[in-house]
């Protein structure tokens, strides 16, 4: 399966028939030049739902799927811009909406994953500048707090079930040569139910796509789940 993040494009203008023609099934949930979510899957996406239900979002960043028994959800979380914004309030408020969603599809779904740009970098470790970063956006107590009443509800973050190598991101700028620099923060992240979790044999990030020509600021995490 593969989530997608910051798809940047209406339902009418998604590219459904190259996506089919390459042997997936997909759903998606965009919009005009903002947000957008999409789920990829070489088996049948069911029990779909778009949005956070009984919480009223014009910006489409959820979407859930069940695949083959596991339970998918795609996130784009937003950014908060400041902690002075009317978008930070906005982004605890939608924290907690997703906390009390996946709190009740958990009850459903013991296997669940929620795969995504949470724009949340959990620990001092998680960015290149803990210092320089202070308490601001994406590393602010109270995001760092929504993160982990997440990981209360019974999940796991999937990467760090492994030992991994030291300084590892999944965003890096576009400017100031972030990238060749290694200035980042892991943003993006697989969070994954006990039942998964115990069948979780890898975790990684892979930096290939970010060294292309026109890259996304982001890079792919992947994870692998084993056999019952």
């Amino acid at each position: 399966m593969v989530c997608l993040q910051e798809t940047k494009t209406e339902n009418v203008n998604f590219p459904t028939a190259a996506i089919t023609d390459a042997g997936y099934k997909v759903i998606y949930s965009g919009q005009k030049t903002y947000n957008g979510v999409a789920i990829l899957s070489r088996y049948e996406l069911d029990d779909v739902v778009v949005g956070i239900p009984g919480w009223e979002d014009a910006q489409q960043r959820v979407i859930s799927a069940t695949v083959e028994g596991v339970r998918v959800i795609c996130v784009y979380v937003p950014n908060g811009q400041a902690l002075d914004s009317d978008k930070y309030t906005y982004k605890l408020a939608w924290l907690k909406a997703l906390q009390d969603y996946v709190s009740q599809q958990l009850l459903s779904y013991p296997k669940l994953a929620i795969l995504g740009d949470y724009n949340i970098a959990p620990a001092d470790e998680d960015v290149y500048d803990p210092q320089g970063w202070g308490d601001g956006i994406l590393v602010s107590p109270a995001e760092r707090d929504a993160f982990l009443k997440l990981l209360d509800l019974g999940l796991v973050d999937s990467f760090r079930l492994f030992n991994q190598p030291d300084k590892s991101y999944t965003w890096w700028d576009y400017r100031m040569a972030a990238f060749r620099r290694n200035m980042g923060a892991r943003i993006d992240h697989i969070l994954l139910s006990d039942g998964l979790a115990k069948r979780c044999v890898s975790c990684e990030v892979d930096v290939a796509p970010r060294k292309l020509e026109r890259p996304s600021d982001h890079a792919p995490i992947i994870v692998t789940i084993g056999g019952e």
